[in-house]
């Protein structure tokens, strides 16, 4: 509903390296991204950068901004616009920094701060993943619609957010997580010594022996497609272990969360060296003492960027059964199902518009009251 919406919000792309200002308007980007050194050590210089980006920005527009609005890496009181805890990448806000309300004070309007994970599931809920897939289903003549959303980013970390009902849940705590749910193979380790960059370059490193420490995920992608030198068996080992990993918490959480899963990130250029992996356990059994096996995740689970299991995913199990004591028939699809999609428009894209139409969504409940 934000992807027609004329308001306009100054968006962040806050990184330990860089600071990406910007703004966005119907959930497009209007403005060309200015980018700033974060100085994250310096607290007094971060800020002061913070200030002169948002500015910047402010003053190329045609009109006032209505918001600003995104992502901050790490744990934080999100609703109040607190940061602090562990931040390995901005560790001058580590004792707490109401950067919220600093931010209000200085530019006049409301500003919204939430975890990138959250944002990047309510931009694909909002204006990526789920209108898209909806909208297929709608075309192929399919009454299937989906409202619930889970996503996940592969990048240096192991992000998640949900989305239920149109609604962004940030949990009591703004501290929904998936990073620290237990790895599949590893006892007493977490997920995302599995599925994260450090994963790929370690499992690479262990298999193959390669001990350069230069390598990146794309490099490692590329070994694994013959297209640079290494063993490309030991590249593909890798990126399945990781998908089988990233599989296995996900298979958790669609056990609880009955929606859409979107995927997105840097690594997942590397998609096809992974989905396998990540299809496997979501389709994956688990067997009751007397024997039965049961299926982990209850839907049948369909990877929707394929277009052979869009189609079987679209078309379901419709019958027609009828209406007990008449003559009177209704259409019954007995099949549960639920789809696994790649994002279209990436996690920067989906990041920033889910800042953006958290922003309006905010400013529009303010004005129901």
């Amino acid at each position: 509903m934000y992807r027609t919406d004329k308001r306009i919000v100054i968006t962040l792309d806050a990184g330990g390296t860089n600071l990406v200002f910007g703004a966005m308007r119907g959930c497009e980007y209007i403005t060309t991204p200015i980018t700033y050194p974060s100085n994250a050590h310096d607290l007094d210089l971060c800020l002061a950068t913070i200030v002169k980006g948002f500015k910047e920005v402010i003053e190329s527009l045609d009109e006032k901004p209505v918001a600003i609005s995104f992502a901050f890496p790490g744990p934080a009181d999100y609703p109040n616009g607190i940061i602090g805890g562990y931040l390995p990448n901005f560790p001058s806000f580590r004792n707490g920094v109401a950067l919220g309300p600093y931010l209000e004070r200085e530019f006049g309007i409301p500003v919204y701060i939430n975890n990138d994970g959250d944002l990047f599931a309510y931009g694909e809920a909002l204006c990526g993943a789920l209108p898209a897939i909806n909208k297929k289903l709608k075309a192929s003549g399919s009454a299937k619609q989906y409202n619930n959303l889970i996503g996940y980013t592969f990048g240096t970390g192991f992000g998640v957010g949900i989305v239920v009902d149109g609604k962004l849940n940030r949990g009591d705590n703004s501290c929904v997580e998936t990073f620290c749910l237990p790895h599949k193979t590893k006892h007493g380790i977490m997920a995302e010594e599995g599925v994260s960059v450090r994963a790929i370059k370690r499992v690479y490193r262990e298999l193959s022996g390669d001990e350069r420490t230069d390598l990146t995920p794309k490099d490692i992608c590329e070994i694994a497609d013959g297209k640079q030198s290494g063993d490309s068996e030991a590249a593909k080992k890798a990126f399945a272990e990781m998908g089988e990993t990233a599989g296995f918490s996900m298979a958790l959480a669609a056990s609880l969360i009955d929606g859409i899963i979107v995927i997105g990130g840097g690594i997942t250029a590397a998609r096809h060296l992974m989905i396998d992996a990540i299809l496997k356990e979501l389709r994956g059994t688990v067997c009751t003492l007397d024997g039965t096996m049961v299926k982990c995740v209850q839907p049948e689970v369909f990877y929707l960027d394929n277009p052979e299991e869009f189609e079987k995913f679209s078309a379901g199990a419709r019958q027609t059964i009828m209406i007990p004591g008449t003559d009177i028939q209704v259409i019954y699809d007995p099949m549960k199902r639920l789809g696994v999609v790649f994002s279209e428009i990436g996690a920067s894209k989906a990041i920033s518009a889910g800042a953006y139409a958290f922003a309006l969504s905010q400013l529009d409940s303010k004005d129901v009251e």
